[in-house]
């Protein structure tokens, strides 16, 4: 046996009837040999981890706008905390751990620069809309490997797609990484909230702090072991705690998501991200030239959101810079 193979019979041991096993993949769009060492889903985790648009995460950002301090939140950070958190609930639940974190590192891989403000300035500007779940999966069908794809199994690029709304993914693992996503950065940005002087523990209303904890860390886990302890037939919390997590979410919404201070600057980002894509889809000669090819066979927008979509909020600010701010010119003097 290979040591893939030991792997793969160890999975039908040790996960539960409920786990997606590896060697039942659903298989790539592009067939490919079955590796030695390793499993179809650690294959992709491996892939996912070693992508550019996985490395440009980190310069992406959460919710607060280029924050100045070490300890706030990227999108790389969320990521890895949705990692940790789904890790966590598939293990207890004897899911398949790989397939889990596979979706969980590349779910936001399609996440504009500046958050949510960049999504809604291109869902504004591109005909059909933009949605990062969506993006997300075009990152790593198409636009990765310069248009090659990472050629991912189907589980996880359905995972991938189904991490935030519409229908639930097909496999529980994906189900997890849904509600990780949701714990993690409902629990991150409170975290974020309190370090900026924007919220404080005791603003959380008394009968969610009654229902899931006092403190950020007592929540964090109340609603992990929920999911854990209900987790046996279907991925899904206690009803009560459901119910106060939900109740969380709207207060997160309307006490920091939607707060003046923290969106402070959320106006001039969407100015700047659909300037940006409408100056690469009037010039599509001005993309670099791995995006020639989406522009010959899609066309110049689809080219300009896949390329602004894809900057960081640094690079963005530069490139802006470059394209709309003037240069200081000097005059050379010839030698006579």
């Amino acid at each position: 046996m290979t040591i893939r193979e030991r792997y793969e019979a160890a999975e039908r041991g040790f996960l539960s009837e409920n786990a997606t096993f590896s060697a039942d993949t659903r298989g790539r769009d592009i067939p490919e040999e079955p590796s030695l060492y390793r499993t179809a889903f650690q294959r992709d985790r491996d892939r996912v981890l070693h992508s550019k648009s996985f490395r440009r995460l980190k310069h992406k950002t959460q919710v607060f706008l280029s924050p100045e301090g070490d300890h706030y939140r990227t999108r790389l950070t969320h990521t890895l905390e949705v990692s940790q958190i789904a890790r966590t609930i598939a293990r207890a639940l004897s899911l398949n751990e790989d397939l889990t974190e596979a979706i969980a590192l590349a779910h936001d891989l399609g996440h504009t620069p500046f958050g949510h403000a960049g999504e809604r300035a291109l869902n504004s500007v591109i005909e059909g809309g933009f949605r990062h779940y969506e993006q997300s999966v075009r990152v790593v069908e198409r636009l990765e490997r310069d248009g090659a794809g990472l050629n991912l199994t189907w589980e996880v690029r359905d995972g991938i797609l189904h991490h935030t709304k519409g229908e639930e993914a097909a496999t529980p693992e994906g189900r997890i990484v849904r509600f990780a996503d949701r714990i993690a950065y409902i629990h991150h940005d409170m975290d974020d909230a309190v370090r900026a002087g924007i919220l404080k523990e005791e603003d959380v209303p008394l009968p969610i702090r009654e229902a899931l904890g006092q403190t950020r860390g007592e929540r964090l886990d109340c609603l992990i072991a929920s999911l854990i302890e209900n987790g046996n037939e279907h991925i899904g919390m206690a009803p009560d705690i459901e119910e106060k997590f939900v109740e969380l979410h709207t207060f997160m919404y309307d006490a920091l998501y939607y707060n003046p201070v923290a969106k402070s600057e959320e106006g001039k980002v969407e100015e700047l991200i659909r300037r940006l894509y409408g100056f690469f889809s009037e010039h599509p000669e001005q993309l670099p030239e791995e995006y020639h090819r989406v522009y010959q066979e899609e066309g110049a927008c689809r080219a300009a959101c896949d390329y602004v979509s894809g900057m960081s909020d640094n690079f963005a600010l530069s490139v802006y810079h470059e394209v709309y701010i003037p240069r200081g010119w000097s005059v050379t003097h010839e030698q006579y």
